[in-house]
């Protein structure tokens, strides 16, 4: 039975993987050896770098994307192997992000990902026999499979065997065991945190005799003996189940003992788990990020230290195939989850959770404990944001904003960030491709609540939008607050001009004398960003980002900005999507000037690299519209005599379940297909070619 606490325990168990794979993440070896970590930094207690903002890798990605499967074949039925390897194949750009990509025969992930390729599926593409057992036994079956337990609360065995269904798309033997170890501990933990039965429930789903339940033992025996030495325990894993005994690039049993040492000389204490599993070495981002998810769960979010969870700020950055995706609002996920956790428990949803949650929008309304939602301060000198239960518009949460002593003319921006540039970032990371959750069009809504408690005025707001290229604000009319009083605000994202939009939000300003300084807070909440978008991208005003011309992710090819255009120059089939991952009808408007090729396409209602529509020119005088359904297949075509060296001025619709191709302002073609009714859009070609795209918009219809 679902517990009472289930979305708070998934958002602490979220953001417990989350801080876990942070606080690793700097120390990964291989140049981090555990001597490293223990000369340079001794007893971690707080993160060892501070990100701008992070960027996930692997260890994230996984978890989230592979979940998919869920949504697009086991919707309704049990999940098979094969079902996450088609969201393995949807989900990821070939070569970049997602994972690994260091070789077949040496990544694991690689490797897999190119059997599935050559069509062979899984679980054979992950399989001892077909890529042996130095391969299939590396870590990657344990560090992607988080999100099946947080589904499966109270449950250990289906949780176990999800995890073993996801991981053996990769993996085999004892990679496995792994997988079914940690969905049942985190699925154990929902129940209760005594951390001795979490690792008891956690090892009852995989074989006494294996080696994983062997080195879990082992370590549990050495902590019966010297409980308070957590230094020493390590050094017999070192001697007696090293990574001189387990070869490959990073073997599952050495990183097993860390994290049962972490966990047992922890002991429930989520903090201190996380750091033992980042003191440790070894795989220190995977091992940290799963006890923390383990302990996220148990310890709930009050068992999480405001020093980790503060620099998270309820946000995390992906690398799959969709920029929109990618942006992730961790309580918003965590309602998701939930969601996804009461179906495949065949038990009813509460109403309160289905209504809160809105994937096709962005909606935040501060009801889990101590959320923030990723909304900042551009001066925390003025302004100091956190979670707060003392007033609500409905429910029992929103965002509490301290002023701090503002004069007249001093301000500070209170904002949601929808999309990110490099700069943004402190590294390259696993090469993140953004697409903006806020467009022209657009509204956004907010209530506002003030309580003043010094000056001479009361202060005023001006609800603002920044340009991410331009760093240019665009301010609407400033609105004077009203003591003691709920404030609805609404205002329409204005036209960018064809830049991207990476700020929304208010400027906070006082109007008070110097002399009596205002002090006081605001309260926010109930804030969204919906409603239907119509905006251009001027590729003048774009930027070349992780490889990627933004606001796309580009699936193969080599993408450039020249002058006016996005260019394109391939030797194979490629993709470039961008646009709300969930938008359903619109219309998309561009120019295409075909340099060499027979195939200039435009990409609608896209779901991934395997999945979508695709509608264009298509060999010599033709035009065509093609379904990807894990495999081209003509829907339609028609007869059109285009030529190379000439612009031609394109528009697709997609309305309901027909699409329809307009080219110079005459319709060419349409046809009716229902199998995919929401989607990216962008451009492709289905062979090798040459493309100048420029012009581009989108008008949601």
């Amino acid at each position: 039975m679902i517990p009472s606490n289930y979305l708070e325990k998934v958002y602490s168990g979220y953001l417990g993987m989350n801080i876990g794979i942070r606080l690793g993440a700097p120390v990964e070896p291989t140049i981090w050896t555990y001597e490293r970590i223990k000369n340079t930094y001794g007893d971690i207690t707080d993160y060892v770098k501070q990100y701008k903002n992070f960027a996930a890798d692997d260890d994230a990605n996984g978890p989230f994307y592979f979940l998919r499967a869920l949504y697009d074949d086991a919707a309704n039925r049990e999940l098979t192997p094969n079902d996450v390897a088609r969201a393995w194949l949807n989900y990821t750009r070939e070569g970049v992000g997602m994972f690994w990509w260091g070789g077949y025969g040496i990544s694991t992930e690689h490797t897999a990902y190119i059997n599935l390729k050559k069509g062979i599926q899984a679980p054979q593409a992950g399989s001892i026999e077909q890529n042996g057992e130095i391969i299939a036994e590396q870590i990657g079956g344990q560090i992607f499979i988080d999100t099946w337990g947080l589904v499966n609360p109270g449950n250990p065995q289906k949780a176990a065997d999800y995890g073993e269904a996801a991981a053996r798309v990769s993996h085999d033997g004892e990679g496995i065991l792994g997988a079914r170890f940690f969905c049942a501990a985190i699925s154990k933990a929902f129940e209760t945190s005594e951390i001795n039965a979490i690792i008891e429930a956690g090892l009852a789903q995989i074989p006494e005799d294996s080696t994983y339940a062997q080195v879990a033992r082992a370590v549990l025996a050495f902590h019966a003996s010297q409980p308070d030495d957590f230094r020493a325990c390590r050094d017999m894993l070192e001697r007696d189940w090293g990574y001189d005994k387990y070869t490959g690039v990073c073997h599952i049993i050495p990183n097993a003992g860390i994290c049962i040492l972490a966990m047992i000389y922890g002991q429930g204490d989520f903090n201190r788990t996380v750091e033992i599993a980042t003191m440790c070495g070894w795989d220190t981002d995977c091992n940290a990020g799963n006890v923390g998810t383990v302990l996220g769960v148990a310890c709930g979010v009050e068992g999480i230290a405001h020093k980790y969870r503060k620099p998270i700020n309820d946000s995390i950055v992906m690398s799959g195939i969709s920029g929109y995706l990618n942006i992730l609002d961790i309580p918003t996920y965590a309602k998701e989850l939930a969601i996804l956790g009461y179906r495949l428990a065949n038990e009813p949803c509460p109403e309160s959770l289905l209504s809160s949650f809105r994937e096709h929008e962005v909606y935040f309304d501060f009801e889990l404990p101590g959320s923030t939602h990723n909304i900042r301060v551009s001066d925390p000198f003025f302004c100091e944001i956190k979670h707060s239960t003392e007033k609500s518009v409905q429910g029992s949460g929103s965002l509490e904003v301290t002023f701090d002593r503002m004069t007249r003319g001093e301000q500070s921006k209170i904002y949601y960030k929808p999309f990110y540039t490099r700069d943004d970032f402190s590294d390259e990371r696993y090469s993140p491709t953004l697409a903006p959750k806020a467009f022209s069009g657009q509204k956004v809504s907010m209530n506002i609540y003030l309580d003043q408690w010094n000056g001479n005025e009361t202060m005023g707001f001006a609800p603002y939008v920044r340009l991410a290229t331009s760093k240019k604000e665009i301010l609407q009319g400033y609105v004077k607050l009203v003591n003691n009083e709920w404030l609805q605000v609404e205002f329409e994202i204005p036209d960018s001009e064809g830049e991207l939009i990476d700020e929304v939000g208010i400027v906070l300003e006082s109007y008070s004398l110097v002399k009596y300084k205002s002090l006081g807070r605001i309260f926010i909440d109930e804030f969204r960003i919906h409603g239907k978008s119509n905006y251009t991208i001027d590729f003048n005003k774009q930027l070349i980002n992780f490889g990627c011309v933004t606001p796309f992710a580009h699936n193969h090819g080599a993408w450039s900005l020249v002058k006016d255009a996005m260019y394109l120059m391939t030797a194979e089939p490629c993709e470039a999507y961008t646009g709300n991952y969930f938008s359903r009808d619109y219309e998309v408007s561009l120019n295409i000037n075909p340099q060499h090729g027979p195939s200039h396409m435009v990409a609608v209602r896209a779901q991934g690299a395997m999945r979508g529509y695709h509608v264009g020119f298509d060999g010599d005088n033709e035009v065509s519209l093609y379904i990807n359904n894990f495999g081209y297949k003509k829907l339609a075509s028609r007869q059109f005599a285009w030529k190379f060296q000439q612009g031609y001025d394109f528009k697709v619709t997609v309305q309901g379940d027909t699409i329809t191709l307009i080219i110079d302002g005459e319709e060419i073609l349409q046809h009716k297909d229902e199998t995919f009714s929401y989607g990216m859009y962008g451009v492709s070609t289905i062979s090798a070619a040459r493309t100048y795209f420029r012009h581009m918009k989108l008008a949601e219809i």
